[in-house]
């Protein structure tokens, strides 16, 4: 694990068919692992199961057309730019965060939210090369890191990587990338803390929501392609989650106390949603909360990530990635007002040369504002109802 302290990797990837509210225990016995269906046959395992079946219903009426002829055009503007910036290792980042294993990972999801897949469709060279990158550096333990080089909180990294490694596998069912996503899985599971929650190190100590989101929605992705999670692990994070929430429906930083603030109250949204948490007085209180921000708004907030405020805060393009997601999820009214408002925010704010600038890196801000973008495509699995 690359000098860092295990986590205790006991828990075996088994798969376990998908029932009730969070589904069922694992069977007693892992069977011989089947052989990888043709990519263009999904296949979803007879054992894969434990948390509640995603969002149902159709694709919220009138999503398509709010994907506008300016939308396309700056997207494609973006995703080009995306495409030039790309190493030749097929990492993505620059400056401090130059082969940053996030920002990598985000930049595939952008392209992979324009409808292509790893070797498949116009950006399916740059995706299959990002893919490659990440899979590189899966270590043996399943942690997903750079070997000799420090990270910005390397379960960031491994969320967001994890992620990537799931979509990827739901969209080629490519044997090679299920062997990681389980080991990656595998090390998510045995890194939760005594509270439900992660935090930046691969080891069960503290905890906050920033770090939670991203490991329960690589969970979440894993178990959409067939890769089991013990209910335990999901049961565990919805209650750390809600006892992150505050009474205003925003969420704290960690359970001991703090202020709402926007970028982490989104993702404590989608943290609830992606463990199959869609319509409850949580999941209400919060998007009341997230609906002070909306970018040019009535009301709208400008201090905390959202509304007018625009770019002040330095987590800008976190909120608004997980802020589209929620309202995504949420569909109705929410949606169709949230969208189109951060929609032409996001255009306004793209450079002539086409990338979105980020305190981050342009790199992060320009696969963030495209997948934001993109969400009405409907294309990523995560995404997809």
């Amino acid at each position: 694990m690359t000098g860092l302290k295990k986590c205790g990797l006991s828990i075996v990837i088994l798969a376990a068919a998908t029932a009730g509210l969070l589904g069922q225990d694992p069977p007693p016995a892992k069977p011989a692992p089947a052989k990888a269906a043709a990519a263009d046959t999904p296949r979803i395992d007879k054992e894969a199961g434990t948390f509640k079946d995603g969002k149902r219903g159709d694709v919220p009426e009138g999503a398509a057309e709010m994907v506008t002829p300016a939308v396309e055009r700056s997207v494609r503007t973006g995703l080009d730019w995306l495409v030039k910036q790309q190493a030749p290792d097929g990492s993505f980042g620059s400056g401090t965060y130059r082969g940053n294993l996030a920002v990598t990972s985000l930049a595939g999801l952008a392209f992979m939210a324009n409808g292509s897949s790893p070797g498949r469709g116009p950006y399916g060279a740059p995706i299959e090369r990002a893919l490659s990158f990440i899979m590189e550096n899966v270590q043996p333990g399943g942690f997903i890191a750079v070997r000799g080089e420090s990270t910005h909180g390397p379960m960031y990294s491994h969320g967001f990587a994890t992620l990537f490694l799931a979509e990827c596998y739901g969209m080629t069912r490519r044997a090679d990338i299920r062997e990681k996503v389980e080991k990656a899985v595998r090390l998510i599971v045995d890194c939760q803390n005594p509270e439900g929650g992660w935090r930046y190190q691969p080891q069960p100590r503290d905890a906050d929501t920033s770090v939670t989101i991203c490991q329960i929605n690589a969970l979440r992705a894993a178990r959409n392609a067939g890769i089991f999670v013990p209910k335990e692990t999901v049961e565990k994070c919805i209650k750390y989650v809600r006892e992150c929430q505050n009474p205003d429906g925003g969420f704290r930083y960690m359970t001991q106390g703090g202020a709402s603030q926007f970028p982490r109250s989104a993702a404590g949204v989608v943290a609830l949603q992606s463990a199959g948490i869609y319509d409850s007085k949580e999941i209400d209180l919060g998007i009341k909360y997230l609906k002070q921000f909306m970018p040019n708004g009535p009301g709208a907030n400008q201090n905390a990530g959202g509304g007018n405020g625009g770019q002040r805060s330095s987590h800008y393009f976190y909120g608004q990635y997980y802020a589209a997601q929620a309202m995504w999820l949420r569909g109705g009214d929410d949606w169709n007002q949230w969208y189109p408002s951060v929609r032409d925010e996001l255009i306004s704010k793209q450079t002539t040369q086409g990338y979105w600038s980020d305190h981050v890196c342009n790199e992060y801000g320009t696969a963030m504002a495209a997948i934001v973008l993109q969400v009405p495509n409907n294309f990523l699995p995560i995404f997809q109802r």
